[in-house]
């Protein structure tokens, strides 16, 4: 672990290799697991503004589960998320012909419906970020429905960091990731 600024971050996302595979996994990560994603407080205002833009993209079980339960609820552990259809899924997802997950906000955003492109915190995964009163914890998040990623990331010789350099920024900041590299660099060089 290192600091940076305000952030506590985990050498994980330095040292591991990850590279999105769709077509290996189908987006597993927005269809399985037991809560929907994470928000943040400024994001459960958005999804309310933006939701008549992205329902047209929806599945209408999706609908059903956003129109039943909200656009946003609070999760178990008392976080904001995203709703699920029938406890899986989360609403926002729609599949394409092959099956695949994708996201209905990213799908109106790249149509220029919308101009937010979808949870941060689905932009950053494989990175999680947990928020505390005096810093941002900043961790990779290894699942085992990622085994492909992880596979094409040390293939292709991308670590974590690079693959979601664009969210990291989103999240932290240019000048954040820039120090982030540097930090990299000097570890990197230690160990030559």
């Amino acid at each position: 672990m290192f600091q940076l600024g305000k952030t506590i971050v985990s050498e994980d996302i330095l040292e591991e290799d990850f590279v999105c595979n769709l077509s290996a996994c189908k987006g597993a990560c927005c269809v399985d697991g037991d809560a929907g994603a994470p928000l943040d407080q400024e994001e459960t205002a958005l999804l309310d503004r933006i939701y008549p833009d992205v329902k047209p993209y929806l599945r209408k079980e999706g609908i059903a589960a956003i129109e039943a339960q909200g656009t946003h609820i609070l999760g178990e552990d008392g976080e904001w998320e995203t709703p699920l259809v029938n406890g899986s899924e989360c609403a926002y997802v729609t599949f394409d012909d092959k099956g695949t997950a994708l996201c209905g906000i990213e799908q109106a955003y790249n149509e220029k419906k919308i101009s937010w492109k979808k949870p941060v915190s689905c932009h950053l995964y494989p990175v999680r970020v947990k928020e505390y009163s005096q810093f941002s914890a900043v961790n990779y998040h290894k699942w085992y429905i990622c085994d492909d990623a992880c596979s094409l990331g040390k293939e292709l010789n991308v670590p974590v960091y690079k693959f979601v350099r664009e969210a990291l920024i989103r999240k932290f900041g240019t000048e954040w990731y820039e120090e982030l590299e540097e930090v990299a660099r000097n570890i990197k060089d230690a160990r030559q």
